[in-house]
């Protein structure tokens, strides 16, 4: 993209996608340190080096909307607003966390947000962000879903039912596919037959379409455009973000199955120097203001460590809360 279609956004726009990639990336490498000095429990599936596609998407949708994750889904929930201290305390298994310690990093939902859930089940997403479209659809609400997953959950067959039945009732449904290469350890290419996984959608009657997903812009402008043809009744997209995850599948990977040299490669294409170096050379925003927004997010974080960390932990007595309800004749009180 060239330096003047910057000058189509407004400064505090693209300083937001400056510092939402920035908190995104902090966050997972916060985490990732706090899980070593012993804070977090379980593993994490960090997204570091994607986060171009979590906030150019979610920064295209409204609160009203909604979205379904997967079991790389921090970078996701914080572009659509989610409060690095609830989730901080989340992952660290602490009562304040967003699903109040039940749900940990697989596993977190805000519906005030519209963050229907992340989902540790490959394709898990799918048929809540159809289910919900359905709604906004029969509620007649202008409302979008957008559902996240990576290459390897759209061979899943809840990918074929959920799209079959989008195309089909022309529902406001965005799939949204982070391509990074790998379904766990395997390779694209030995997953799927085809290249552009965004042809899949040729089978169900709606647009699909490829974007470079270490381009925040990109991500954006497509996202954007495929709410707004949501809303006009045309139904839905399928975007596949082409990007890459620098870590393993979870810490501790080993990472065995990348050939030697592509890591590298990956990382001069880094979403997140290339956009400040953008943002810098077009004169929007001063070094000045980067370094600033840099440090902001650096205090944000520390205050969700100590948060999480003075946290309470749950109690045996809470074990059971809000896995029942009080019922009459199947009515739910």
């Amino acid at each position: 993209m060239a330096q003047e279609d910057l000058k189509k956004y407004t400064k505090e726009q693209l300083a937001r996608f400056f510092r939402q990639m920035t908190l995104v990336r902090e966050f997972e490498l916060r985490a990732i340190e706090e899980r070593r000095r012993g804070l977090i429990p379980g593993f994490i599936h960090s997204c570091v080096g994607q986060e171009a596609t979590a906030v150019g998407a979610c920064e295209a949708l409204t609160q009203e909307d909604v979205i379904t994750s997967t079991h790389r889904g921090h970078g996701h929930l914080l572009g659509k607003g989610g409060d690095p201290k609830y989730m901080m305390a989340e992952l660290a298994a602490r009562s304040p966390g967003y699903c109040l310690a039940r749900g940990g990093s697989l596993h977190m939902a805000d519906f005030d947000l519209g963050i229907l859930g992340a989902n540790g089940i490959v394709g898990g997403g799918f048929p809540a962000a159809v289910g919900a479209a359905l709604a906004f659809q029969m509620r007649k609400e202008e409302r979008v879903s957008l559902t996240f997953f990576g290459d390897g959950a759209i061979n899943e067959g809840s990918f074929h039912e959920s799209a079959n039945l989008a195309g089909l009732w022309n529902l406001p449904v965005i799939f949204f596919c982070e391509n990074n290469l790998y379904g766990e350890g395997t390779p694209q290419h030995k997953q799927a037959p085809i290249r552009d996984l965004a042809r899949r959608a040729d089978g169900y009657g709606f647009p699909g379409v490829i974007v470079d997903g270490n381009d925040v812009i990109a991500v954006y402008d497509v996202t954007k455009a495929a709410r707004e043809r949501a809303l006009a009744g045309e139904g839905p997209s399928l975007i596949e973000a082409k990007t890459y995850r620098y870590r393993g599948h979870y810490e501790g990977d080993p990472m065995v199955y990348r050939p030697k040299g592509e890591l590298e490669e990956w990382r001069k294409r880094d979403p997140i120097p290339a956009f400040r170096l953008r943002l810098i050379q077009s004169g929007i925003i001063s070094e000045g203001e980067i370094e600033e927004l840099m440090g902001n997010v650096q205090g944000q974080l520390d205050e969700a460590v100590k948060y999480a960390a003075s946290a309470p932990i749950p109690v045996v007595e809470e074990a059971l809360q809000g896995v029942y309800a009080d019922t009459h004749d199947g009515l739910v009180f």
